[in-house]
């Protein structure tokens, strides 16, 4: 069977670009993995954080709260801290130390230099709004094959032939949704790579003294730690960017260490043991911005990749806006980014 497009990579952004471009086009997603989300959405930290991020990122975020389903948010702000002076996080709201402490006692008020908050923050169920995006995706008649890996991209008169093994699939269009394998799949394409650079994110959930559940996400404004509360415990990161090949990232013991360390210095947690621990990878390009569009010169292949950190809190406007430039469309007016912004033409300039 021939299909309009196919989308490779079954993370957060290829379901959701997927179920976009299912609206008016015929769509195939295929997974290399035996399930969905294997990888970084699965272990993801799920926050949705308007001060977080590049101008893009945040404009993306933006635009994504009112496309988001309200039922996968609930409140938890942000709160910044400067523990060497550092600046606070444009957008966010300059607080005083005291005030930092009275909205999470467990900070050490010597520690803190500077504080600013950010209100607008929540949890997102990311496995929730992954698996709308599947459901939105079936619905509008398309389908998904796990255990699916690409094995061969050639270009095929107007279109393109992929194969998944022995079998072969007829499209007019690939979209590259492969997250960390991004590249490589390009490269098996032919077409020219971004550039793109996973890198290892550690997260723990850490055990101590007693935990308050309406504590904020508190994160240092010289990326050095965050931590909020999870359970009766603490999630916490050391805020690594560790350069990856693509692979199934496992947590290091020492930057789990670290992240411990970093915390109780700043805090009267005294955290002591780790229930469980985990790694993703985090892909950007040099702008960390998202890479979105055909590459000049290979019609029929576009990019949907560099999501970095911040695929589950831009997903919606991304994937709208995604959809829209690759079937050619105008960006929808509320999402306040040009396609060139994103384009992979501009990684290539000069």
């Amino acid at each position: 069977m021939a299909w309009d497009v196919v989308v490779i990579g079954g993370g957060i952004a290829g379901v959701s670009v997927a179920c976009e471009l299912a609206a008016s086009r015929s769509v195939l997603l295929v997974e290399a993995e035996p399930m969905l989300a294997a990888h970084t959405t699965g272990r993801s930290a799920a926050i949705f954080a308007p001060t977080y991020g590049g101008p893009a990122v945040r404009a993306l975020t933006a635009a994504s709260l009112a496309r988001f389903d309200a039922a996968l948010l609930s409140p938890r702000p942000l709160l910044w801290v400067g523990t060497v002076g550092e600046a606070i996080a444009a957008g966010a709201r300059e607080i005083t130390v005291a005030q930092a402490c009275e909205l999470c006692p467990t900070l050490r008020p010597e520690a803190v230099r500077a504080a600013a908050l950010d209100e607008g923050t929540r949890d997102v169920d990311a496995m929730g709004l992954h698996q709308g995006y599947v459901r939105g995706l079936k619905a509008a008649g398309g389908e998904v094959r796990k255990c699916a890996r690409v094995t061969g991209l050639t270009r095929d008169g107007t279109g393109w032939r992929v194969s998944l093994g022995t079998e072969e699939i007829q499209t007019g269009l690939v979209v590259d949704a492969a997250g960390a394998w991004a590249d490589r799949v390009a490269a098996l394409a032919g077409v020219p790579t971004i550039g793109l650079r996973p890198l290892r994110r550690t997260v723990a959930i850490a055990v101590g003294g007693p935990v308050d559940p309406s504590w904020p996400l508190v994160v240092d404004g010289g990326d050095r730690f965050y931590f909020r509360p999870e359970g009766p415990g603490v999630l916490v990161s050391p805020v690594d960017e560790t350069p990856s090949e693509p692979m199934d990232a496992k947590p290091d013991e020492l930057d789990v260490a670290l992240a411990m360390q970093r915390v109780n210095e700043v805090t009267t947690l005294a955290l002591r043991s780790v229930r469980t621990a985990w790694a993703g990878l985090r892909s950007f390009v040099d702008d960390r911005a998202p890479v979105v569009g055909e590459v000049p010169g290979h019609p029929g292949f576009a990019y949907f990749a560099g999501q970095g950190g911040y695929g589950i809190q831009l997903a919606p406007a991304l994937a709208a806006a995604g959809a829209a430039i690759i079937l050619g469309d105008p960006v929808p007016a509320d999402i306040a980014i040009t396609a060139d912004e994103i384009a992979p033409a501009r990684l290539f300039a000069g």
